[in-house]
């Protein structure tokens, strides 16, 4: 704890102040020796240190600066095991996170308080305006809270970088708030709680300024055109926000700009055709808004950008054909949008380094372009939920750097051609197929013979396709494949056995299909179900992707499930997939299994949904299920269950839905009275029933879970469209 002395702290001995200049040195941060962040102006390493020597051996840290430090210290808190570093001992100059300069060769001034990502907790002190020589202060990623006091920076006329980004300031930033910062370059608030307008006069007090950062926080309203005095601005951010309006005018005179990220508010109107204007632009990011109308024509004349990101808008038209001169972009996504026209019209070979592309969800008609294959070091490609047709291109083998492809919805046809030819593309980790190759034969061994290919797969989907056929053993060589959708399709034949070896499987959806026979207990076997493997929590996918309607940056948070409805499955349900303990959704609607439901399922103890309806299943519904805590939704219906409908846990949240087509169930939701004895009970029937309602069993949501908030913590952002896989 710091313990302030009445009088300050001197310099102590001539050793004690060379080892505190060695020690200033040392704890001087590199990147403030870049050009234009250094606290000395183009010095090196020795010629600070020598400084230092010669400053500490006169001079000690302002009384005014050290008080206000004080002041700092004394309304923040800090981890116990990580506490801040500042001592009365000790000049304040020498304090963590502090470094300091003479203003006249009489006095050492506070140039820098800079403590990132240290934990602290509390509010800004008013004081901090009395570091008058501050250049540098950074507070990002830390707990703060509250307004940022708006006269701090009334004095601060030497300060060149703010940084308070990733806390919890809240209130809003108002014309005045950064009155006297004439010097100041970089500005950063995002990933915080401010609220109200971008501050309009911003540009016009601090002329310098080169980044802007507002993003991730609940400004709202338009923003002022005032950006143009901004002459110097290279970076402007604002996304995720309430922002309205149109994109600023000003916006396209500012030349010197490099990024634009304006995502996830709600600008509406077009693109203006002057945003060529910005020849430098390397990044604009656009997406998620109201945006409309067409592409400039002239958008390939940004001959320097690398990142397009427009999607999730109204923009319409076909894509102009300057988009392919622009011979440094790496990532183009125009998904959920409303372009059309042929995009096969267009030669992508110029786009040697485009890495991610994005046309899904849009009108495009006519083949998949063949000038794809020219961008060798392609990692993600979508074309899915467009008209495109034909077959995949066989020069799409050469795209060895594939990771992520996705071509689903369209009228594509030869699923074995297409497979023949994907094989090659050794890195391919997701492929969707989905609803295309309408009514053609599943690939079985012999189409892939001596199949090798495929061995980074992690997620295969051929949903909805209406094959025919059986399930082809060549998939168990697909040894990380972690998510299988064969479902919506018209296969026949058992689930075969080999199934339950699948070394990574954790989500296999084979609904709506012809499948008969009895429903392997090898499936109890499938250790992506059972154990937690840390191989599976793979890096950030290269495009996210939808499941459920959910969307999902990474394969691991995907919810483990086995979906076999819809089918002709018989035999008893097999105890052994009650050793699933990961398993959160368990789905044999609506076949023909008979027996008792096993009470082993229990053991389920992340499930979440549960539906055995339309079975042949009998005995009763085992109490033991009363104690699954995730369970959100339940369904036993059309069944011929027997016994008490059991009480407790989550059966608290099931309307009588979940067990309608019963006859032999009996309790509080089937509104058939158990046997009781008379001597236990003598009250009517229609008395107990009427006692039921008081207590509001059918006023309850039906599948309300405990844990509908901790699933929710484990999604992202919605697309506009729902994306099956």
């Amino acid at each position: 704890m710091y313990t302030p002395k009445k009088n300050g702290s001197n310099a102590g001995t001539k050793w004690s102040i060379i080892h505190a200049a060695f020690g200033l040195a040392r704890r001087v941060p590199t990147r403030w020796f870049r050009s234009g962040e250094a606290p000395f102006s183009r010095v090196d390493r020795q010629l600070v240190l020598l400084s230092s020597l010669h400053q500490y051996a006169v001079l000690s840290c302002d009384k005014l600066d050290h008080d206000s430090l004080v002041s700092f210290y004394q309304q923040i808190s800090f981890p116990a095991a990580a506490p801040l570093n500042w001592s009365s001992d000790t000049d304040c100059c020498q304090w963590e996170g502090i470094a300091c300069t003479s203003d006249d060769g009489h006095r050492r001034r506070v140039t820098h308080l800079w403590l990132p990502e240290r934990g602290l907790y509390g509010t800004i002190t008013p004081f901090l305006a009395n570091l008058s020589f501050i250049s540098h202060l950074n507070l990002s990623n830390n707990h703060f809270l509250g307004p940022f006091p708006l006269t701090v920076f009334h004095s601060l006329h030497h300060l060149q970088a703010l940084d308070l980004s990733s806390n919890q300031f809240n209130g809003s930033i108002d014309a005045v708030y950064l009155r006297g910062a004439l010097n100041l370059v970089t500005f950063n608030v995002s990933n915080n709680s401010f609220t109200g307008p971008i501050p309009p006069s911003i540009c016009r007090r601090s002329p310098f300024l080169e980044i802007l950062d507002f993003s991730m926080n609940k400004f709202s309203g338009q923003i002022v055109h005032e950006l143009g005095g901004c002459s110097n601005l290279k970076v402007f951010r604002a996304s995720l926000n309430s922002l309205s309006g149109c994109l600023p005018p000003d916006l396209y005179g500012l030349r010197t700009l490099t990024e634009v990220s304006l995502s996830n508010n709600h600008f509406s109107g077009p693109i203006a055709s002057n945003i060529t204007l910005l020849s430098n632009l390397k990044i604009l990011e656009l997406h998620v808004n109201e945006l409309s109308g067409e592409l400039p024509r002239g958008i390939g004349l940004l001959s320097n950008l690398e990142q397009l990101q427009i999607h999730t808008n109204s923009l319409n038209g076909t894509l102009p054909h300057s988009l392919v001169n622009g011979s440094n972009l790496k990532t183009l996504l125009l998904r959920n949008n409303h372009f059309g026209g042929e995009i096969s019209v267009l030669d992508f070979s110029k786009l040697q380094r485009l890495q991610v592309v994005d046309f899904g969800n849009n009108s495009f008609v006519g083949n998949i372009p063949g000038s794809l294959c020219s961008c060798k070091a392609l990692t993600a490609v979508r074309l899915a939920y467009n008209k495109l047709v034909g077959e995949i291109p066989p020069c799409m083998a050469s795209l060895t750097s594939l990771r992520h492809l996705s071509f689903s919805d369209n009228y594509l046809s030869n699923v074995v051609g297409a497979l023949k030819i994907l094989r090659h593309c050794e890195n391919l980790e997701v492929l969707f197929m989905s609803r295309c190759f309408k009514d053609e034969r599943v690939p079985d061994d012999n189409d892939l013979l001596h199949q090798t290919g495929f061995q980074n797969l992690h997620i295969l989907t051929m949903g909805g396709c209406e094959l025919h056929g059986e399930i082809p053993s060549w998939i168990a060589k697909l040894r990380k494949l972690i998510v299988l959708n064969l479902s919506y399709n018209k296969i026949s034949g058992p689930i075969p056995t080999w199934l339950g070896d699948m070394p990574s499987l954790f989500v296999l959806n084979l609904t709506q299909n012809f499948l008969f026979g009895n429903l392997p207990r090898e499936i109890g076997h499938l250790q992506g179900l059972i154990a937690d493997n840390a191989s599976l929590d793979l890096s950030s996918l290269a495009l996210p992707f939808l499941f459920n309607t959910l969307q999902y940056n990474r394969l691991f948070n995907v919810a483990r499930g086995l979906k076999l409805g819809n089918n002709n499955l018989s035999g008893n349900i097999p105890e052994e997939l009650g050793s699933l303990k990961l398993l959160q959704l368990l789905d044999l609607n609506n076949n023909k299994f008979n027996g008792h439901i096993p009470d082993k399922l229990s053991r389920l103890v992340n499930l979440e949904r549960l539906d055995l309806s339309s079975n042949n299943l009998s005995g009763e519904i085992p109490k033991s299920l009363s104690g699954l805590h995730f369970l959100s939704s339940f369904s036993v219906a059309n069944n011929d269950l027997e016994g008490e409908i059991p009480r407790g846990g989550q059966f608290e949240t099931f309307s009588a839905t979940s067990f309608a087509g019963n006859p032999k169930l009996c309790g509080y939701l089937a509104k058939r009275s158990c046997s009781v004895s008379p001597q236990t009970d003598t009250r009517p029937f229609q008395e107990e029933e009427e006692e039921d309602q008081e207590i509001s069993w059918y006023g309850l949501p039906l599948g309300l879970g405990y844990s509908v908030g901790l699933v929710a913590l484990s999604i992202s952002v919605l697309f506009s469209s729902c994306w099956r896989l």
